[in-house]
Formats: structure tokens, sequence, C-alpha cells
């Protein structure tokens, strides 16, 4: 402790230590006494030891110096956890030059990141890693062996890519994995772990979304600046004066500098002044062009999915490789060229960079979003025929089979038949669809990928490259003209990572290897982009704020959790599984193993109980009161809201209605200021005298002591500060040129001066001349 806070202490413990010896005398209260007592001597026995004396000296050195040690650990600890937080720095290097807009988009990378890594636990933990270890083993049975014909190309690299050959028969896709109701020593049941799984991945991702959803609503705000005097408090309060690294003050500079653009640009869209006729008529404009957009490209993904299922029944050998991926190469190149298109169209609207940014998501969510679905349509069509084909194989199985069994009984005269012995490569086998939409949704995640890289190689490293050594010997100022450094494109860099999430969600129940390839995406996504964006970007013209809670791209993940959950709800509920590969084979509908599982494994009460919960009379009420609750509970929300913006207009209302009266007041007491300086001069002493009596007549009171006294204004407030009055003769007019004689004759009490005629000032009558 310093000198001064020794001395302090000293005299708060003397007078502590004086109130114990004189709390006998004090006239209180007894229980008064005991309590202030008690305080006293727990105040000596604390610090009595800091000043070198007492029985606590030793204790209270041990004390000091485990709190400091303690406060070090928690600086220490704190520092731990920050460092623990993955890619806290690079993100905050990002935020410093590139601003919060797109250092919302490494956060939601990041918090996806984490959400997959969870995703990537339970399926490999619960479903892959079980059959691994305890199914059977490859070249077992069918569905584990690389038919016979596909062998002699099964290691190719081309096939391989595309997913043929040793992948399609591992353990990345759903043929994989075998129908056997418990496998191993530990009895594991993997159809049903399957298929909970796979449930359940959508309902943990949904509890997640809509908690960190909740999260981000209470801290709120849209981005924009609710406080006075922003620029004020940007200038003096953003400082952190214990920085002492350079690389961070660094970082600090480009930050504050940063927030300085974005409340510039805040400003500036709250000051400005629009044509609403021609503005409302180019943002119709633009809609019209988006729509049409929108609609041409779904017909053309349509087309091309229609097409490839021509190609599917043509030889593999007379297809070229684009007409192989055609459709893949469609999509991926849908996507890196209509928002771009949208956000040029865009640029007809000048909305706010912040609403422009979430016209813009919106927008591509919706290209992204009928692009999918217009994908699946054209893929369950492809499924519905390859349904068609496999009743036909199935039927021609069982008929081979009787075949044989009867040939086997009409030669050996024997009802006792032997299996039929044929190697696993040589069995007839189906299309297995399930198989064939996991490989499709892998190809589309891999040409996904490989496009997000390729445009972040050649689009902007190269384009970078040539800016900046080829500036120097050029007709114009590239940096300045055309091409110029890239901006970082956030609207499709996020609807990149939500829509390659929706197709993780709903691929990942017919390839579960779909996560794992997914996390590795992310990971590698995140160093990548993050050194493309500090090396080949540059912040953008208009640097705005995002909004502090990134509720909108929540949104539109939850959006797209929900329409992934359908189409795999469908599957389950409707489509028969194929009857020789996957864990369902054998079964009328894939939920017929939790049928299984209850009649088998539960007691039969919890058998009935789960069939009056299945009863469409109990589940259509359920749904309606949930639809009830939910409306209930938004209204309600909406409420909230509305009260809370009320109530910070009333404040607001408040807040400037004081500021005026006091402005007006300081206005007011300044004029009046001003027309006393211009009056003419009065008597102080009449003034002092009119105003008592005003005062007099209005309190009906006598004249205070002080209101009688020169220069003094009994107005209740005091003497008048702002202007001295003396009783003073006032100073002459004329410059004196004689020193002052003998005071003359004075009058005595009770008679009055006669002053003698003749000549005086004026006195008397004008001398004669």
């Amino acid at each position: 402790m310093s000198e001064g806070e020794m001395t302090r202490l000293k005299e708060e413990v003397e007078e502590k230590k004086k109130l114990i010896s004189t709390l006998r005398n004090k006239p209180w209260r007894m229980r008064r006494r005991l309590e202030c007592l008690k305080d006293a001597q727990q105040f000596v026995e604390k610090f009595e030891g800091a000043l070198g004396k007492g029985k606590g000296r030793k204790l209270y050195a041990f004390k000091v110096m485990m709190t400091k040690k303690w406060i070090k650990f928690n600086r220490d600890f704190e520092n731990f956890k920050t460092a623990c937080i993955p890619w806290e720095r690079k993100i905050k290097e990002v935020e410093s030059h590139f601003g919060s807009s797109v250092a919302s988009y490494f956060l939601f990378l990041r918090w996806m990141y984490g959400m997959n890594l969870v995703l990537f636990g339970f399926v490999f933990g619960l479903v892959v890693i079980p059959e691994v270890l305890m199914g059977l083993p490859y070249g077992s049975i069918p569905r584990k062996t690389v038919p016979r014909d596909e062998q002699a190309k099964a290691m190719d690299f081309s096939v391989l890519f595309e997913f043929g050959g040793y992948c399609k028969y591992s353990f990345l896709f759903y043929g994989y994995y075998n129908n056997q109701r418990t496998i191993g020593l530990l009895q594991f049941r993997l159809p049903l772990s399957y298929l909970l799984v796979g449930v359940g991945s959508f309902g943990y991702s949904l509890m997640v979304v809509i908690r960190t959803m909740a999260k981000n609503s209470n801290e709120g705000g849209d981005g924009a600046e609710e406080g006075d005097f922003t620029f004020a408090w940007k200038m003096f309060t953003s400082w952190d004066y214990l920085i002492g690294n350079s690389e961070t003050a660094d970082n600090k500079f480009a930050s504050i500098t940063t927030s300085f653009k974005e409340s510039i640009v805040d400003e500036q869209e709250n000051q400005k002044d629009e044509n609403i006729h021609l503005r409302r008529f180019l943002r119709v404009l633009a809609n019209l062009l988006i729509l049409c957009s929108l609609g041409g490209s779904g017909y053309l993904i349509y087309y091309v999915v229609k097409r490839s299922q021509t190609y599917a029944n043509m030889d593999e050998d007379e297809l070229s490789w684009f007409e192989k991926n055609e459709v893949e190469f469609v999509m991926s190149l849908l996507g890196l060229v209509c928002p771009p298109l949208f956000e040029t169209i865009a640029e007809l609207e000048e909305y706010h960079p912040r609403i422009a940014l979430k016209w813009q998501l919106g927008r591509i969510f919706a290209l992204f979003l009928g692009n999918l679905y217009t994908f699946l349509f054209a893929l369950f069509d492809e499924v519905n025929a390859k349904l068609e084909r496999e009743e036909t194989i199935k039927n021609a199985t069982i008929w081979a089979m009787k075949e044989h069994y009867s040939n086997f009984s009409e030669l050996n005269n024997s009802t006792a038949i032997t299996p039929l012995s044929i190697n696993p490569a040589d069995v007839m086998r189906g299309p297995c669809w399930e198989t064939a939409v996991g490989i499709e949704f892998m190809k589309l995640t891999v040409s996904d990928i490989q496009v997000t890289y390729l445009t972040i190689l050649f689009g902007d490293f190269l384009r970078a490259l040539a800016v900046r050594f080829l500036n120097y010997c050029w007709c114009w100022d590239l940096e300045a003209g055309f091409p110029s450094y890239a901006e970082f494109d956030i609207s499709g860099n996020v609807l990149g990572l939500i829509f390659n999430q929706g197709m993780i969600w709903m691929g990942a129940f017919y390839a579960p290897g779909l996560v794992g390839l997914n996390v590795l995406r992310l990971l590698t996504s995140m160093y990548f982009q993050c050194w493309a964006v500090m090396t080949c970007n540059v912040p953008h013209e208009r640097v705005f704020k995002a909004s502090k809670s990134n509720n909108f791209y929540m949104g539109l993940l939850l959006l797209i959790l929900f329409l992934s959950m359908l189409p795999v709800v469908y599957t389950i509920m409707t489509l028969p599984p194929s009857f020789d590969c996957g864990p369902f084979s054998g079964k009328q509908k894939m939920y017929d193993v939790i049928i299984e599982t209850i009649d088998k494994d539960l007691p039969a009460f919890l058998g009935t109980l789960f069939t009056y919960a299945a009863n469409p009379g109990l589940i259509i009420p359920a749904v309606l009161l949930m639809v009830l609750a939910i409306y209930y509970l938004n209204s309600v929300s909406k409420a909230y809201k509305h009260a809370n913006n009320e109530l910070r207009k009333k404040m607001q209302m408040q807040r400037d209605e004081e500021k005026n009266r006091r402005n007006n007041k300081d206005s007011t007491n300044q004029v009046m200021k001003d027309l006393e300086d211009l009056l003419p001069k009065k008597s102080p002493i009449s003034a002092s005298a009119k105003e008592n009596a005003e005062v007099r007549s209005e309190l009906g009171d006598k004249p205070s002591k002080v209101s009688q006294k020169p220069g003094a204004v009994a107005t209740g407030r005091g003497v008048n500060l702002q202007r001295d009055v003396s009783l003073a003769m006032a100073n002459p007019r004329m410059a004196v040129t004689r020193p002052p004689g003998p005071r003359g004759p004075s009058a005595l009490p009770g008679n009055t001066l006669q002053v003698p005629g003749g000549r005086g000032r004026g006195r008397g009558q004008n001398p004669r001349r």
C-alpha cells in the first residue's frame, strides 16, 4: 500500500479502537452497541496487521500474499480461457482490418464447426465405429464386397474420385451396414442406433440453433448506434492503455479506424434524402429481374438432372467427364455466377449496406434452396425408377432361389436343402438407391469445395498478384480501376456455408461419412479463407457495422434445417428400404425397427402407451396445441418488444426535454443579463429597497436583517454575486487639480444647515455681468 493509504488506514483503526473504548458511555440501545462493537472488532482484527502490530500481523501478511496470488491466478486463467478459444486471434485480426461484418462470417464458420464436430462424434461413435469393430469383415457378405464386374476398375483414381469402386462399398455409405438386430459381444443394436442417430442429429441441431437464437436475441440490436455523442465516445474512450504488444496496438488502431468508418456510414444513411417514387420503381424492377434469374436457374437444373437420368442408362465408357458430372458442374456454376449478378442488380435499390446484405442473403438463399429442391425432385424421380428396377431384381432373385431349391429336391430326393454357395462378388444385387443418393450428395459437397477453393485461388489470389506487380507497367491504375483488389463476398460465403450445411443434414442419413468430410472442409476453410482475406482482399468501400446478433444467419439456418428434414422424414416414413443393403433391409418401412424394438425389448404396457401415443387423434391436438403455444409466445414477445421500444422513446423524450429546459434556462439568463447591462444604472440602495418592498409585499413578512444591509438582496437566495453593489461615491468624471481642503461647517443635530445665497453649484441666481 502507498503511504497515503497507510495513513488513512491507521486513522480508521484508531477511530475504531476509540469507539470500542468509549462504546460503554454511548446512549444507545444494547442491540446497536453489540452490532457496532462486533463491526469495530472485526475491522481492527482485519487491518491492524497492515500497520505492523497486533496479533494479526502474520495472518494479514499471509492473506495479502494469497489475495495477490489469487488475483494473478484469475487473470492468468482468463487469459488461458481466451487462448483456448479456437481462432480467436485470427478473427480479431480480421475484424480490426475489415470490420465486424466480415468477422461475423468467421464467427459463424467457427460456430458451425463446433456443431458439426458434435454431430461427427454422434455418427462415428454410435454408427461407424460399432460396425467397423463388431460387424462382419469386408468380403464376408455381398453388401461389403465389390461386384466381380467392377473389380477391374475399383482402384482407379477416376472411379474413386466419383465415389465408386471400393468407396461405394465402404463405411462411408448406407449400403455397407448390416441388418443384424444385434452385433458383437455387447449385443449392440446397430439398426436402431442408425435410425436414432439420424433423427437425433436433427433434434440436436434444432436445439442448438434455437438456443443460439435466444441467446443472441438477448444481446439485441441491429448494429445501429442508439446512444448520443457516438463520435465523442469513440474518440475519447476507444483506446486501451493496458496494451503493451506492438502487434496488438496495430490491430487496435485499425479496429478504431474501422469503427469510425462504420459509424460514418450509419450517420450518412440516416441523413440521406431520396426520391421515393423513383426508388420504388427501381426496387420493383430489381426484384423482377431477380425472379426471372431464379426461375431460369431452376429450369436449367431440372433439365440437366432429367438429361443425367438418360445418361445413367447408357454405357459409362461412351460418356465424357462433363456428361458424367454435368449436374454438379451446373449447380456449382450457378452458385458462382448468380450471387455477383444479384449484387449488381441490387445496386439499383440503394439500400443501407446492412439491409442490402440481408436482401442479398435472402435472394441467394432462395436460389440455393430452389436449386436444391429442384435437384431433389428430379432425384426422387430417379429413386422411383430404381425402386421399380429393384423390385424386378428382387422377384428374379426369389424366383432363382425357389428354382434352385426345387431342382435340388428333385435331384437328391430329399427335403433337406443345402444353402446355395455363391461367392459374395457374384451375387445378383439391387441398385441400392440409398447409396446412390448418398453418392450424389458426396459429389455435390466435393464439387462445392473445389469451386470455393479454386475461386479463392484464381479469383482472388492471382488477381491480387496481377494488380500488385503489373500496376507499375500498365496503361492505367489497376488498383483504382479494373480489375482492382477483390472485396470479401460476405453474402455468397455465408449462403455457401448454409447451403453446404443443408446438404450435410440431408445427406448424412444416406452417407454417414459425409459429416467427417464436412468437418475437414470447415477446418481447412477457416485457415485458407483467413489467409485469403488478409492477403488478397481489401476492406469494403462502404464499411458497415454488422448486426450485434447474427439471428438473420441463424434464421436462414433454421429454415434450411427444417427443409432438409422433410426429405429424410419422407424417406423414413414412406419409401421402402432396399432389400439387400443397409441396416433396414428386409423391412417394409425404416421405422419398423422402432416397432420391433418396442414389441421385443420393452414391457407390454409401454408398447400399449406407444400405440396410443401414435394415434392421430392425439397427435393432431398436440400439434395444434404446440401451434397455439408458439403463437401465444410470439405475441407476448412482440408485446414486450413494443413496450421496450415505447419505454426507450419515453426515456429519450424525457432526456431531450430536460436538456431543452436546461438550455432554455441558460439562454434566458444570458438574455436577461444582456438587457440589464443595456438598461440605465439605478441607485443600488433604491433598487435594493424596492426589491425588499416587493418581497415583503409578496411574503407578508418583516424584512430580515440581511435584507437591510447595504448590497444585500432579500430574495431568499443571499447576495446577488453577478453585480457588486457598493455605497461608495462614484468616481469623479473630471480631473482633480487641487488637494482636498478642510471640511466645512456641518449642521448640528436637529438643525438644518442654511446655505447662504450667492454663487454655488446649482444654487442661487446667475451672477450679473
